[in-house]
């Protein structure tokens, strides 16, 4: 990345986020909503659908916050500031094994970033001027995913500034995580729940988040404020008492 120019970096990292966001909430989106959606419509965690006009909205606001995305990445990556990031370059430096614990480090310091950063975005002085634009979609669709105002889309991308000046790692390690964290949100917004009543009862299933949780925070607004886990929401008493019972809804 050093090696090329600034707009060449711009244009790479806007291609290669638009393009994530667009094949991962996309192919969800497709599958869902149109190829499967008449097998899958027990599945459906709000028995209507989005209109057009909240997909044109979802998808619009989400190209916008990837733009603020890109302006972050050149700042952390290309800026002056990038010679302090903990960035290594040659994955036999630290071994492969470490580069899977730091791709699950990530996804741990994101969830816990993700929880706090999320649930003060909550508070009445902040909801209407930051969170408020991804609330609209109080049904939301898979697009949804990045529909954020633009300081919520500063603050989502602080999460790579965190890893990058405190956690070693390489890029392609970073890369894998946001792929995972695309996929992810998609599912947390994809308006179907994808695991079985079964998996609500089992040891994993305690502490792992689902679109239902995401959903309801969606439909509710308040409660269910993680992201990939619900630690911090069982220890903090932000999960909502009525998470198990919406959870076995679904067939």
């Amino acid at each position: 990345m050093e090696n090329i120019s600034s707009l060449e970096f711009l244009l790479y990292v806007f291609t290669a986020n638009v393009s994530r966001y667009l094949i991962i909430s996309g192919s969800f989106f497709v599958v869902f909503y149109f190829l499967i959606k008449k097998r899958w419509e027990h599945k459906k965690l709000q028995a209507k659908y989005p209109k057009n006009k909240d997909y044109y909205r979802e998808i619009s606001y989400s190209i916008l916050t990837l733009c603020v995305f890109v302006g972050m990445a050149y700042i952390i990556f290309k800026s002056p500031l990038a010679a302090y990031t903990m960035r290594y370059e040659n994955i036999t430096e630290k071994g492969w094994g470490y580069w899977w614990i730091s791709v699950v480090a990530m996804v741990f310091i994101h969830d816990t970033y993700f929880y706090w950063t999320h649930r003060a975005m909550h508070h009445p002085s902040l909801y209407r001027y930051v969170h408020l634009i991804h609330h609209q979609s109080r049904n939301p669709s898979p697009w949804a995913a990045f529909a954020f105002h633009p300081i919520e889309a500063v603050v989502e991308a602080g999460i790579v500034f965190v890893i990058a000046f405190m956690l070693p790692f390489h890029g392609t390690a970073l890369l894998a995580f946001l792929i995972f964290m695309s996929f992810y949100n998609a599912y947390g917004h994809l308006g179907y729940e994808l695991y079985s009543k079964r998996f609500l009862r089992s040891a994993l299933g305690r502490w792992v988040n689902t679109s239902v949780a995401h959903n309801h925070h969606h439909e509710k607004f308040l409660g269910n404020y993680g992201l990939y886990f619900l630690f911090w929401d069982r220890w903090m008493g932000t999960l909502r008492e009525d998470y198990d019972t919406q959870f076995v809804k679904v067939d």
